[in-house]
């Protein structure tokens, strides 16, 4: 997880030019290219040493400092199929302590499966590979088809791990306690399911569920009180922002704010009893992917999240949460991830230009 250290004077990387101006409500900001030539990125973090390090869904993990780059070796054997691969990366906050790192990845599962999983690994001193890796979780039952694996990490302030899972494709899924699938999950660091979780004493529930009734949550981030929120797909309508509460059902697929790619009707409407709202959905679909929160400046306690379909950053702010501006600029092309830079700035991935910027 990246934490704003306010470092002002972090160098440009090797090949950084200044973009055009990025037009904003709280005036013109520049995008400044962190590191580019970067073959469909997922995410990044940040170590405090200031080492950027980006995945890459074929499987890479690159890291850049100083203007060196380098491929980090040793990262997990992934199912690189459609939208699997290597995905999410996190930076523990014991990270100085332990040098452990945390990866999301699609873990072959049978002859032509795939799910959800969880990697752990160390970095060895010199930065240049993993050792002691191991997957400390997966998901139960993968399915086929390379879609929806959702697949974002956040740390709790406590230490644990909140996992987003996907329905991988398969609706019904988010609404079977036994599966994974479209899911919240609450993990340990060692994997195991965080004692409390909301199912663990439920006849045939998976304990690590935290919460469900999910479609593919591939933003996730905790807000300034420690309160986790996600951003999801929906189908063709209905992305959603959800403020998550430990055993609630977010209602997939039996209510939906969009309509299925072919304009038929999703489940029974969009409200039914016992099943949560969200706080925030877009009709048409923006495509979110990647969320924070950002501490300070005029944009405190506002959420930023990328769109890959629209090409721009939605910053949402008030109570409950709503859009309010659109940051777009040429950089803002198929935003995957967004995150505080450990400058204070905004820092977002771009997919369209292989690219990680900041706003300054």
């Amino acid at each position: 997880m990246i934490r704003p250290m306010m470092f002002l004077g972090l160098p440009l990387m090797a090949g950084a030019a200044t973009a055009g101006p990025v037009e904003t409500q709280s005036g013109p900001l520049q995008a400044v290219p962190v590191m580019d030539g970067l073959d469909t990125p997922w995410a990044f973090d940040v170590l405090p040493d200031e080492t950027v390090l980006v995945t890459l869904r074929d499987g890479a993990l690159l890291a850049q400092k100083d203007g060196a780059r380098w491929q980090v070796a040793n990262p997990p054997k992934v199912a690189a199929d459609g939208q699997g691969g290597l995905l999410d990366i996190l930076v523990p906050a014991d990270f100085a302590q332990t040098r452990q790192l945390f990866f999301t990845y699609s873990k072959r599962q049978g002859i032509r499966g795939a799910g959800t999983a969880v990697y752990r690994a160390t970095l060895s001193e010199d930065g240049r590979s993993l050792t002691q890796g191991e997957t400390i979780f997966e998901i139960a039952r993968g399915t086929r088809g390379g879609v929806h694996f959702g697949a974002r990490l956040v740390e709790s302030r406590d230490g644990t791990l909140f996992v987003t899972i996907g329905d991988r494709g398969n609706g019904d899924q988010a609404q079977d306690l036994s599966m994974h699938n479209g899911s919240v999950l609450h993990i340990t660091k060692e994997g195991a399911p965080v004692p409390g979780n909301p199912f663990a004493g439920t006849d045939g529930a998976q304990p690590e569920i935290w919460s469900y009734g999910h479609r593919n949550p591939q933003g996730a981030a905790l807000d300034a009180s420690g309160q986790l929120w996600t951003v999801e797909h929906g189908a063709r309508g209905g992305d959603e922002v959800n403020r998550i509460e430990k055993g609630a059902n977010y209602g997939w697929p039996v209510i939906s704010y969009g309509v299925n790619y072919n304009g038929s009707p999703i489940g029974e409407g969009t409200e039914k009893e016992g099943m949560k709202q969200p706080v925030h959905f877009w009709d048409p679909s923006m495509a979110p992917s990647g969320m924070t929160f950002f501490e300070g400046g005029p944009w405190d306690g506002n959420a930023f999240i990328g769109s890959l379909k629209f090409d721009y950053i939605a910053r949402l702010a008030g109570d409950p949460l709503r859009e309010v501006e659109q940051i777009s600029s040429p950089e803002t092309g198929r935003v995957r991830d967004v995150a505080q830079g450990p400058d204070g700035r905004l820092w977002f991935l771009s997919v369209q230009d292989g690219a990680l910027y900041r706003l300054e």
